[in-house]
């Protein structure tokens, strides 16, 4: 029998009223472990202890802080490959793809542990004599972070450790589907030198403790990455207390090939940008809006790219994607695919059900030709190893298909124009741009978000992640006369 893993309620490990089973969509005969839900009365006493601990917390000194986040962080690099592969095991993408997450994620806690260090305020001279003027950064009180399943590490750590670097409580709600990682990074962050509750996980469904959790009065901030629909039903639910809300949501990223693209690169950016972690990224690539001129030898050299991919076991060597996270996002798919060929796309390739020697959520990575932007292939998320080529004949409307989109997250090109590069840099309407690179992958010490339905609210990383998880007091002293 495994041990029951429990949530982190007040600062005690917890059982709940409820479990739920974590099963490795590479092989649903392996169990990976059972795991407590979090109720009502669990959220209140967490949320009871957390505004106690924030207060704690906010009082400890910088060094302090600053050597917390950075334990946490070494301790994650340190364990990249142990907690990869465990990321794996659940989420289903390959070994490497899992222990490049962890390590990362570990990498934005040492990045705010030094952020800790630089927090500097302003000062300046009143309009009005012998008045001086200063002016800092405060912490909000408690931060909810939701967080979803297809990055559950990283995620989670690019807003746990700003909200820690701020002087924040934090109470975590994880995607149900990847808990065996969310106790993994509870377990290291709770071992901290950290006031007890100033760190919870709650695990439950969002429809349950998830909506109590954005309704709660105590909650001053909530960062939520996950589906426009849910992102839209925590604004309302948010706007209710005044509480401040930072979401980053859907997308339906485009690459543009153009003529003078070096097709090898165009073909390995596609391939990489659309089907890396079976297509289940909020910045794949799954619009490729190729040029007239290099369309026909594009969509042939990525069609032989795209049939010679390894589908297999997450966990195998030479595994190139692995399977799908869950039976329902397989379901999903395997629609959209029907959906695609009805609206007139040919399928070219993939975009099958595959029988393997495990049984898993395991789908070939597809390829649609003879699309256009007005068919919901292209128009939704499909969250899916499925790309479409859109065929355009100019540069200017390839930009105008790029920007043809309710979304606005990332964008990219493939030109070797020093003009059309600056040119697309500065007219694509999405929140991060790539020149000669997947859509895919961004770095974790500069800002990250979209535009659109994309996103809301302050960006998320680097720097920029002060103007969520703070607010600014100013303050005027007057020293009287000499």
């Amino acid at each position: 029998m495994l041990d029951l893993q429990k949530n982190l309620i007040a600062g005690d490990w917890s059982e709940g009223t409820a479990t739920i089973e974590n099963r490795n969509p590479s092989d649903l005969s392996d169990l990976i472990g059972v795991y407590a839900q979090a109720d009502a009365s669990q959220l209140a006493s967490t949320l009871l202890r957390a505004k106690q601990a924030q207060l704690e917390w906010a009082a400890y000194g910088i060094e302090r802080k600053q050597a917390v986040l950075m334990a946490i962080g070494t301790e994650m690099m340190d364990r990249s490959l142990e907690l990869g592969t465990l990321l794996s095991r659940e989420e289903g993408k390959p070994i490497a793809e899992g222990k490049g997450e962890v390590y990362r994620a570990g990498q934005f806690f040492t990045y705010y542990a030094a952020e800790c260090l630089r927090q500097i305020g302003e000062n300046a001279d009143s309009v009005r004599d012998g008045i001086e003027i200063d002016v800092r950064r405060e912490p909000l009180g408690i931060v909810a972070v939701i967080s979803p399943w297809n990055f559950p590490t990283a995620t989670a750590s690019w807003k746990i450790a700003p909200a820690l670097c701020y002087g924040n409580a934090v109470v975590w709600k994880p995607a149900n589907i990847t808990p065996a990682s969310a106790v993994a990074l509870t377990e290291i962050i709770a071992r901290q030198d950290i006031p007890k509750g100033l760190f919870s996980l709650v695990m439950g469904a969002g429809s349950s403790i998830g909506q109590q959790l954005i309704e709660s009065t105590e909650i001053a901030a909530i960062s939520f990455t996950g589906s426009v629909p849910v992102g839209k039903q925590i604004a309302m639910a948010a706007i209710q207390n005044l509480t401040k809300v930072q979401m980053e949501m859907g997308s339906k990223n485009a690459l543009v090939v153009m003529d003078d693209a070096d097709l090898d690169t165009a073909v390995t950016v596609a391939a990489g940008g659309a089907f890396g972690g079976s297509g289940q990224k909020c910045t794949a690539s799954s619009r490729l809006i190729v040029h007239e001129s290099l369309h026909e030898a594009f969509t042939e050299k990525l069609i032989a790219t795209t049939k010679a991919m390894k589908v297999g076991h997450a966990q195998h060597e030479g595994t190139q994607m692995g399977p799908v996270v869950s039976a329902q996002q397989l379901k999903e798919n395997l629609a959209y695919v029907d959906l695609g060929r009805s609206e007139g796309a040919e399928l070219v390739c993939g975009g099958a059900q595959l029988d393997m020697p495990h049984e898993g959520y395991y789908m070939s990575p597809g390829v649609f030709i003879n699309t256009n932007n007005d068919m919901r292939i292209n128009r939704e998320e499909m969250f899916a190893p499925l790309a479409s080529i859109i065929k355009v004949a100019s540069y200017d409307e390839a930009l105008a298909v790029v920007n043809d989109t309710n979304f606005g997250l990332t964008s990219g090109i493939v030109t070797k124009s020093l003009a059309r590069a600056t040119h697309f840099r500065r007219h694509a309407r999405t929140g991060v741009v790539t020149v000669n690179l997947p859509t895919a992958g961004t770095d974790y010490h500069v800002p990250f978000g979209g535009r659109g339905d994309s996103s809301y609210g302050p960006r998320e990383q680097g720097s920029s992640a002060v103007e969520f998880y703070t607010t600014v007091k100013t303050a005027y002293i007057s020293a009287g006369q000499p």
